[in-house]
Formats: C-alpha cells, sequence, structure tokens
C-alpha cells in the first residue's frame, strides 16, 4: 500500500535517468504517487512524436530529411491524465508501447528539434517543482540542478525479460510477442545508440546517485529512491 509523505511545504524535482527497462518509469510513477508529486514519463513523450511520424507515414521522409519534422512539432500536444497518455487529444498509452515505435524512438529523440521542443514542454511542466521525471537527459539536460537526480541500470538480459513479462502482460502473444534473445539485442543497439548520439546522450551525471537494479524487485527500488528524496526533504526543509 502506498502512503504519502509530506515534509511541510519544500518541493524537490527528482530526475532519475537510466537506460531502457531499467525501472525508471515504474519507480518514478511509484515515488511521485508516495510523495504525492506530479509523475511525468518524458520517455512516453518521445514516444508519442515517433507514434505520430510512424502513423503519418513520414518516417522515411523524416530519415531523408530531418528538419521535415519541425513541421509536425508546430501542434503538438502530450498530456498526462490518470496514468494515461494523449497525443493530440487521443490517447495512446498503449500504442506508444508497440515494438514498432520502441524500433524507431532512438532516431527520433536524436534528432535537434525533436529534443528542443520536448525540453521546453518537460522544463514548463516542472517549474514548480513537486515533480518526478524520467528519461534519459533529465538530470544532464532538462534539469541539471535537480535536488536529487537518480541514475538506474540493469543488465542486459534482466532488463529484456523485464520487457518480455510487460509485452506479455499487456495481451501479446505468438508473433506479436518478440522472443528475449531479440528483445536483449534491440536494448543491447537502443543503448549504444542514446549513448554515442551527439545530442543529449545518456549518460549519468557526477552527482546523479547510481542504483543497480538487476536484483531489486519494484518496491525495493522504490523504498530506495523514496527514502532518499525525504531523507534530502528532511535534512533541507
Amino acid at each position: 500500500m502506498l502512503v504519502k509523505h509530506t515534509t511541510g511545504n519544500r518541493r524537490i524535482i527528482i530526475a532519475i535517468d537510466g537506460p531502457a527497462a531499467s525501472g525508471k518509469s515504474t519507480t518514478a510513477r511509484k515515488v511521485a504517487g508516495m510523495l504525492g508529486y506530479t509523475y511525468i514519463d518524458t520517455g512516453a513523450m518521445f514516444r508519442s512524436v515517433t507514434l505520430k511520424v510512424l502513423d503519418l507515414g513520414m518516417i522515411d521522409t523524416v530519415r531523408s530529411f530531418p528538419d521535415s519534422i519541425e513541421a509536425l512539432l508546430q501542434d503538438l500536444s502530450i498530456t498526462f491524465c490518470d496514468d494515461r497518455v494523449f497525443l493530440d487529444g487521443r490517447d495512446v498509452t498503449s500504442a506508444i508501447r508497440e515494438n514498432r515505435v520502441s524500433r524507431e524512438v532512438s532516431f527520433i529523440s536524436s534528432l535537434g528539434p525533436v529534443r528542443q521542443r520536448l525540453r521546453l514542454m518537460q522544463q514548463d511542466m516542472g517549474r514548480l517543482k513537486g515533480v518526478v521525471m524520467d528519461g534519459r537527459d533529465i538530470g544532464t539536460v532538462v534539469f541539471p540542478d535537480a535536488e536529487l537526480k537518480i541514475f538506474l541500470i540493469a543488465d542486459a538480459r534482466e532488463r529484456a525479460a523485464r520487457r518480455y513479462a510487460e509485452l506479455a502482460a499487456k495481451g501479446a502473444s505468438g508473433s506479436e510477442l518478440p522472443d528475449v534473445g531479440m528483445l536483449e539485442r534491440e536494448i543491447v543497439e537502443r543503448d549504444r545508440a542514446d549513448a554515442e548520439r551527439a545530442l543529449a546522450p545518456l549518460k549519468k551525471h557526477p552527482d546523479a546517485i547510481e542504483i543497480d537494479t538487476s536484483e531489486l524487485s519494484i518496491d525495493e527500488q522504490v523504498t530506495m529512491v523514496r527514502d532518499l528524496a525525504l531523507a534530502l526533504l528532511r535534512r533541507e526543509g
């Protein structure tokens, strides 16, 4: 059972970064619930842009002419409500987790116009603090002054197994459900692409606290992050 904790009027920004399937989103969501904070899934934002590109049949065009994505971003709307993600008013919570989106999101995330547009949106969402935000460059680019920075890591095979379980739980089966080996290869490639991209690469901020989640349950890693946040609030409150 989640219990909200209060520490006076002080509110902070908690930035949780890390590679794919390291537990960022689940941890951030649960920590936010415990603290009574707002959870912002920045990965879902990049996935939403990727889904929009795919649904419009523009992926090949954007690959050939990256600047063509700027027109798509002008009227972009991404909102969150009750753990649901809405793209231009449409509920895309399930659609953004499809494998076709996972295969293209690193490329879309590497584009300057996309990162700039979403960075401004994310900073606006967090300007009043009291937020938990997860992604790959939250502590290094979006909120380098976040009071608490966490960097989650986990073994690639373990992350692939988690992704498989997630897809199976959502009803994927048969040809829709990739094997764990394929998912592991995709995750390793995603790690490489995220770490080597020229713009806002995945990396740990010097002030971030690294937590290896390979052998931790979700409850254990959530408790660790929550306790770090509460200790900070009590110390500086």
